[in-house]
């Protein structure tokens, strides 16, 4: 059985696809783009902006489904350019700060709306 998960909290879809998915004790939460929700814009500030923007896309998605960072076993970061991976890093550190999950990170041609980075996570989520 799954449960589609929505928020007004996060962006909206912009295709045929959901915010998250529950199913079976794991949420799957589609890739976040840096998008502020009550403006449709992306944050202002370049890597560090967009990186914090999209990980708080993810955390009101995961609140909403019950979870936190702490369910989180595997992320995906989508960048746009690798030179920013370390202070990409930086900030996603903030929202993990223990047990941190495992992750893999990618440079990309492009994302999009030619944003500069986007992450999607999978949870253990009750």
């Amino acid at each position: 059985m799954k449960q589609v998960v929505n928020t007004d909290k996060a962006p909206s879809a912009i295709g045929p696809y959901s915010q998250a998915i529950k199913a079976n004790g794991f949420i799957f939460v589609s890739g976040q783009l840096p998008v502020v929700p009550t403006n449709g814009q992306f944050a202002e500030g370049g890597i560090v902006a967009q990186t914090k923007q999209s990980l708080e896309n993810v955390k009101a998605i995961l609140v909403q489904a019950g979870c936190t960072f702490d369910d989180v076993v595997k992320t995906t970061v989508l960048i746009k350019d690798m030179n920013d991976f370390a202070v990409m890093n930086n900030m996603y550190a903030e929202f993990f700060t223990k047990e941190c999950p495992a992750r893999a990170c990618f440079e990309v041609a492009r994302l999009p709306k030619d944003a500069l980075v986007e992450i999607e996570v999978i949870a253990i989520c009750k």
